[in-house]
C-alpha cells in the first residue's frame, strides 16, 4: 500500500509539473501562440517584443556556406551630358540631334591634332603639346561634339565660323567644323597660328609653349597669352599688350589647371 501511495504521488506531481510548463510556454509569450492567433493580435502589438529570458538555444544544423555568385561587371558611368565648365547651360546654347562621339574617340583626334607640325618651314621649332590642346578643348566644350554655344562656337574646340574660314583660307584647307576630327584640327591649327603671331610680336620669335616659362597662371608669357587669345581674340591681346595684363585671367587659370589635372584624363 505504501508503494501504491508513493506511485500515485509521483503521478500527481508529474501532472502538476506538466501543467506548469504549459503556462510558462504559452501564457503571455506571443511567439509561442498559433499563427492565426498571433496574426489577430499583431495589429495592436509591436512586431518584435524584447526577450526577457535568454534560454540556451538549440544549435541549428545549417547547410554548407554557399559559394558567392559571380556578379556582372560594374557598368560604366554614363558620360556627362553637360560640360563641367557650365553650371547652367545658357538658354541660347543647345545640342544638335547628332549622336555624340565617344570621349575616347575624341581623345584620339585631339592627340593627332596636337602632334602635327603646322609651320614646317616658317617656324619649324613651333610645336604644340597634347596637355594644352586637350585642356582648351575640355574647357570649351567638355569634349562634346554636338554642342553649340550662343556665340556660334561649335563642337569640341568651339571653333567659330570666322575662325574656320580664316584657317581654311589661310592654309588652303577645307575643314568642316561639324566633323569632330576637322574640329580638332581647326582648333589646334588656330592655336599654332596664334602661337606664331604672339611669338613674333611679343616674344622675339620664341615659340616655346613650356609652362616653365611662366611665373604664374596670370603672368605675361607665351603660353598664357596663347590660351588667353584663343578665348578673347587677337584684338583683346593687342589691347592688353601695353600693360601686359591678361584680359581673361580666370579662363587662363582654368585651362592651366586642366593641363595638369583634368577629368578628361580618365578617357
Amino acid at each position: 500500500m505504501t508503494a501504491r501511495r508513493w506511485q500515485a504521488g509521483v503521478v500527481l506531481v508529474t501532472l502538476v509539473m506538466a501543467a506548469g510548463c504549459g503556462l510558462a510556454g504559452g501564457g503571455d509569450d506571443k511567439a509561442a501562440a498559433p499563427a492565426a492567433a498571433g496574426a489577430t493580435a499583431a495589429a495592436d502589438e509591436p512586431e518584435f517584443e524584447p526577450i526577457t529570458e535568454s534560454p540556451t538555444p538549440t544549435p541549428e544544423v545549417t547547410s554548407a556556406t554557399p559559394k558567392p555568385r559571380k556578379t556582372s561587371k560594374t557598368p560604366k558611368a554614363a558620360e556627362p551630358t553637360q560640360p563641367a565648365f557650365w553650371s547652367e547651360l545658357p538658354e541660347c546654347a543647345h545640342y544638335d540631334k547628332t549622336k555624340p562621339v565617344a570621349k575616347k574617340t575624341v581623345k584620339k583626334a585631339l592627340r593627332s591634332a596636337a602632334a602635327r607640325v603646322y609651320w614646317r618651314t616658317e617656324a619649324p621649332t613651333l610645336k604644340l603639346n597634347y596637355p594644352l590642346v586637350k585642356a582648351i578643348a575640355w574647357q570649351e566644350s567638355g569634349w562634346q561634339t554636338n554642342i553649340h554655344n550662343c556665340d556660334g562656337g561649335t563642337g569640341v574646340m568651339q571653333v567659330m565660323p570666322d575662325t574656320v574660314d580664316f584657317v581654311n583660307n589661310r592654309f588652303g584647307l577645307n575643314y568642316d567644323a561639324s566633323n569632330y576630327r576637322d574640329n580638332a584640327y581647326v582648333g589646334a591649327n588656330y592655336i599654332a597660328w596664334f602661337t606664331r603671331w604672339a611669338g613674333q610680336n611679343y616674344f622675339k620669335e620664341n615659340y616655346n609653349l613650356n609652362a616653365g616659362k611662366c611665373k604664374s597662371h596670370t603672368s605675361w608669357c607665351l603660353l598664357n597669352v596663347v590660351i588667353s587669345g584663343y578665348n578673347a581674340g587677337q584684338g583683346a591681346i593687342e589691347a592688353a599688350a601695353g600693360t601686359k595684363t591678361l584680359p581673361n585671367p580666370a579662363y587662363v587659370a582654368a585651362v592651366r589647371s586642366l593641363m595638369s589635372r583634368c577629368e578628361c584624363d580618365q578617357f
